[in-house]
This record gives C-alpha cells, sequence and structure tokens, in this order.
C-alpha cells in the first residue's frame, strides 16, 4: 500500500521512520488540500493533523484512498460523512494530551490571573521593574466553571482541587464519580457563578458559537475565560466586544477561529482583534505540545496504521 503523512516536519519524520521501519512512507510537511493532493498521487493511506483540510474535493482528488489516519483527538477538519460514503476507514487519536492540555489551561489561567505575560512584556518594552496596575487574584477561594468533562476535562478539575477551587461544571453527560467532587449545572449557571471558565469540549455543530454575546451577558465583569478546545466554540466579534466594554477581565486562548487560514497569512494575525487587547493571552494551538504527548500521538498513529493494514482498524471515528 502505498501511504502518506502529511504536516509532518524533519523531527516528526525521524520518530515515525522509527515506529514504521518495515513499511515504505512518504512524508510532507505541507497540509493537505486539493492543491497538495497531487503529493499523495496513489496513497491509500494518508496520515494529516488538524491544518488539513479533507473535505469532499480533497477526497475526490485522491480516488485510491481506503483509510485517513488524523493524528489528533478531534476530526472536524475531516468530511466524515462523505468518507464513509466512499467506503474510506477514518481513524483518530483518542484521549492522547489530556494531561498537558489540562496543565497548559492552568498555565493561561495564571497567566491571565496574574498577568504574567503582560507583566514580562512591559519589563522587556520598559526597562522598569516595577509592578505598578499589574495586580492579579487568587485562584484559592475562587470557582470555577469547567465547560466539558472528559478526560481533559475531568484532569482540570483535580488540578483546580489542588488550588483550593470551587468547581461547578457543564456536561450533557454527567460523570457520575466527578458529581462527588464538582457540581454539575447548567452553561448558564456555570457562566454566572464562574470566576474562571475554562473550555474542554470538541467542536461540532452544536458546539459552535456555544460562548456567544447572548450568554457572555451573563458572566461576570471579574471573570476570566480560557479556551484549549477549539476556537470555533467561542464566537469571536462577543468575546471581543465583551472585553472592550469590561465585561470581562481577560481571556487565555490557546485557539481562534479560522486557524488555517491564520496560519497562512501573518497579516490576519497582526490584524486580530484580541491581539491587540492587553488583557488577552494567545498562544498558537500548543496545548498538546509536548515530548510525551506527540510521542503517544506517533505511537498510536503507527499502531491504527497496521492494524487498518492487517484488517483490524482501531480507533473508528
Amino acid at each position: 500500500m502505498k501511504i502518506t503523512f502529511f504536516e509532518t516536519k524533519l523531527e516528526d519524520q525521524t520518530i515515525l521512520q522509527s515506529l514504521l521501519s518495515d513499511l515504505e512512507v512518504s512524508y510532507s510537511a505541507a497540509v493537505l488540500s486539493v492543491d497538495s493532493a497531487s503529493q499523495a498521487a496513489g496513497s491509500e493511506i494518508i496520515s494529516v493533523f488538524v491544518g488539513s483540510q479533507v473535505n469532499r474535493e480533497t477526497i475526490d482528488a485522491l480516488p485510491n484512498l481506503k483509510a485517513i489516519l488524523t493524528r489528533s483527538t478531534g476530526y472536524d477538519h475531516i468530511d466524515i460523512e462523505y468518507a464513509k460514503q466512499k467506503g474510506i476507514t477514518v481513524c483518530n487519536v483518542a484521549g492522547y494530551g489530556s494531561v498537558c492540555v489540562a496543565e497548559f489551561a492552568f498555565g493561561l489561567i495564571l497567566a491571565v490571573s496574574r498577568r504574567i505575560t503582560e507583566a514580562n512584556r512591559r519589563l522587556r518594552q520598559t526597562n522598569e521593574f516595577s509592578f505598578d496596575h499589574l495586580q492579579g487574584f487568587d485562584l484559592h477561594g475562587k470557582t470555577l466553571g469547567v465547560v466539558g468533562t472528559g478526560r481533559i476535562g475531568q484532569n482540570v478539575i483535580r488540578i483546580a482541587q489542588a488550588f483550593g477551587m470551587t468547581i461547578v461544571a457543564f456536561d450533557l453527560h454527567p460523570n457520575p464519580e466527578l458529581a462527588k467532587i464538582c457540581q454539575y449545572v447548567s452553561l448558564d449557571e456555570l457562566l454566572k457563578q464562574a470566576d474562571v471558565i475554562t473550555i474542554h469540549l470538541p467542536y461540532s455543530k452544536e458546539t459552535r458559537h456555544l460562548i456567544n454575546a447572548e450568554n457572555l451577558k451573563l458572566v461576570k465583569p471579574s471573570a476570566i475565560l480560557v479556551n484549549t478546545a477549539r476556537g470555533e466554540i467561542v464566537e469571536t466579534e462577543a468575546l471581543t466586544a465583551a472585553l472592550i466594554e469590561n465585561r470581562l477581565a481577560g481571556v487565555g486562548l490557546d485557539v481562534l477561529e479560522a486557524e488555517s487560514g491564520l496560519k497562512k497569512d501573518k497579516n490576519l494575525v497582526a490584524n486580530h482583534p484580541l491581539m491587540k487587547l492587553d488583557q488577552v493571552v494567545v498562544t498558537p494551538h500548543m496545548a498538546f505540545y509536548t515530548q510525551e504527548a506527540v510521542l503517544q500521538i506517533f505511537q498510536t498513529t503507527a499502531q491504527n496504521l497496521k492494524q487498518f493494514m492487517a484488517g483490524k482498524p482501531e480507533n473508528l471515528v
């Protein structure tokens, strides 16, 4: 079988080659799209990450395709229904990074609540060793609102316990065990109560703009919001307005809406409305990016590949 991996840096290829030494695999640093599909001409198996847009047109450009292996838990970058219509197997990497993303979420919470990045930027720019106008707030005793209590959300809750926070959570499918250490409430009630809101839901049609202009009106003006899930879950225009109008104290974002466009055009990043606000910390979708998590991603993808070739596919979407 012809196999092509997209979105692989040189160091990624080195790891994958060690895991797939018995297979002939082609590698590309490019994201997969209609324009780059020719790099996988004749491929029966492709592997992609979240930057690729495996839509109907891209799938049609690969007529021999039998399997798509995404090196991510989320798969909103793949037209799953069309792939199924074409008889194409789709596998993901379920559950990776549940620890590192939770840790990163708290890194953003601390960066915003204690104004760490703002202080560092100001010190470097002015050389003034002063904390004037940089007062933050304690997490101890505050209420954390966890939107989504899957693996990542569960780890966030456990970290929050160590900080001495009160925890409320929203999930369409409450976890009975977690209910012993946090209180499940409606999304509106969570937004009203929380001093810190952190989002850990997958992106879908149902979760698009789950946080929006209407329900942001419920949030305390002193609250902060963190998103390490998907940018499209939060309505950018509404979030920007809430910050400018002082209806929200700060934001930490590892994800933004329309990330594929931002990766291609630096001007879009420079002119993004949230980039102009001091009370916002933005990172480039890197919460998952630790040595341990990356190795887990590649190991699971290699296993998915070998199991598919053996006729026993795992981690099916």
